[in-house]
């Protein structure tokens, strides 16, 4: 088949493409129609070598592909463990663990090197990226979130799997809705609740829209939505942590809230449930501080700060910078100004980084979620910065193509222990950005050690 397609696209004939490999025309026509094929190794590479088509497409593999086919062999695992980490409140966990294995899935589909199968778990991969990314950047920062969900949706659309898809843009409209996107979000759930046959999505997907309504202020398809997911768990009952009567409640508080109706809002924040009562641990903190904003809205300070708190510490805990945005900017009434200043000590303490208080137990587990979270909010090296020497002070590195400019040469640390001994001299981590494999550490010499200029360092 591919020599098939190589000659007609040539525009030459069996003839023409016998002479190219040294073959009988007849042998090409065999070959061809599928009736002789080339099978060693040796005739293959010769193929390959003649006409220039890349060696994976005719079924060659190197070392490299060995290795990369039997790390794919733990990619699912690793995208339903990420999920599973996500869905338990440890989001950053799930991006540490997603990161590497999207890195190469990307590298290889830029290669074009990338088979149905291989598209599938990325697209997957890429969702679960994002919705991870949802729960642990910074409002400003929520943008990436939607862009890894948004080249989850437009590779799924390739897959001729409409169940699938309909996940996908489930997951995508959710991030618009949290990146200020509401209008779009509207747009991709409402596709997402056509495409999806199974009751449990459509429930899942209709909770979602009722959300972006309610951004947007539109109070008829807020209700609406809302009465279908309604409609739709009487009958099928509850699913997932989107699903249920928790999740439900909460998005009518904030839909009653944002479509001017603050005093239904704050009788139904009032009969909260319990924070037990969540379906997973960031829903609680999310829940806690909606309920807040609807008794701060009805004039009701004292019970706002008690659920502003609570919200506030549950956030903290698990490293919800958006929810402690949200604390400090619903806790500017008056007589909450001590929790509005404890949400922003929380948030200058760790900046944009989303780190959790669990990874502070373990310094190379979080030195490592920094890395990674740096690498994907676009952080890279700034080439104008003079190349590294072979040597600096007492660690070793050495010598690489820097991947943002060719014309310039960085250093690898030569290994971890290296590393360490570099940050002991003075030298600290500034920048990040990833190569397939490992992610790369820019590093500089803090001012008061002239006598060393700025270097690149890979953390390898």
């Amino acid at each position: 088949m591919i020599l098939r397609c190589y000659r007609k696209l040539a525009g030459i004939s069996q003839v023409a493409m016998g002479e190219l490999l040294g073959y009988d025309p007849s042998y090409v026509s065999l070959l061809e129609r599928r009736r002789r094929t080339v099978n060693d190794r040796q005739g293959l590479s010769h193929i390959s070598r003649v006409l220039g088509v890349p060696p994976h497409a005719l079924g060659l593999a190197g070392d490299e592909d060995a290795d990369f086919l039997a790390a794919l062999q733990f990619g699912e695992s690793t995208v339903r463990l990420a999920e599973i980490a996500r869905q338990a409140g440890r989001a950053a966990e799930a991006v540490e663990e997603l990161w590497p294995l999207v890195v190469r899935l990307e590298t290889r589909l830029r290669e074009g090197r990338v088979d149905y199968g291989m598209a599938s778990l990325l697209a997957r991969a890429r969702a679960t990226l994002g919705t991870s990314l949802g729960h642990i950047l910074p409002e400003e920062q929520l943008y990436l979130a939607a862009r890894w969900t948004g080249r989850a949706m437009r590779l799924a659309r390739h897959l001729d799997e409409d169940g699938f898809l309909g996940h996908v843009l489930r997951m995508h409209g959710n991030e618009l809705r949290k990146a200020g996107r509401s209008g779009a979000a509207i747009v991709r759930l409402s596709e997402a609740a056509e495409l999806s046959d199974d009751e449990g999505e459509r429930g899942q997907t209709f909770v979602l829209l009722a959300r972006a309504a309610g951004e947007t202020g539109d109070l008829e398809m807020h209700d609406e939505a809302a009465a279908s997911a309604e409609r739709i768990m009487d009958v099928s009952g509850p699913s997932g942590i989107l699903f249920n009567p928790f999740t439900l409640r909460e998005v009518r508080v904030r839909g009653l809230l944002r479509t001017g109706r603050g005093v239904e809002a704050a009788e139904l924040a009032r009969s909260r449930p319990g924070s037990g009562e969540a379906p997973a641990p960031q829903w609680a903190a999310i829940e806690a501080v909606t309920s807040a904003e609807a008794l701060s809205q009805a004039g009701d300070s004292v019970g706002a700060r008690v659920l502003y708190s609570e919200g506030l510490s549950l956030a903290a805990r698990l490293g919800l910078p958006h929810q402690m945005q949200r604390v400090a900017r619903g806790a500017s009434e008056p007589g909450l100004g001590d929790v509005r200043a404890d949400a922003l000590a929380h948030l200058q303490s760790s900046p944009g980084t989303g780190r959790r208080s669990a990874h502070s137990r373990d310094g190379a587990r979080s030195s490592a979620f920094t890395l990674v979270l740096s690498s994907i909010t676009g952080a890279a090296p700034d080439c104008s910065l003079p190349p590294a020497p072979t040597h600096a002070g007492n660690f070793r590195t050495s010598s690489f193509t820097c991947p943002v400019s060719s014309s310039r040469t960085c250093s690898r640390v030569s290994s971890q222990t290296d590393a360490r001994a570099a940050a002991s001299a003075g030298v600290t981590p500034s920048r990040t950005y990833w190569t397939m494999t490992a992610p790369a550490l820019v590093m500089y010499s803090p001012p008061a050690a002239a006598q060393w200029p700025p270097r690149y360092f890979a953390w390898v």
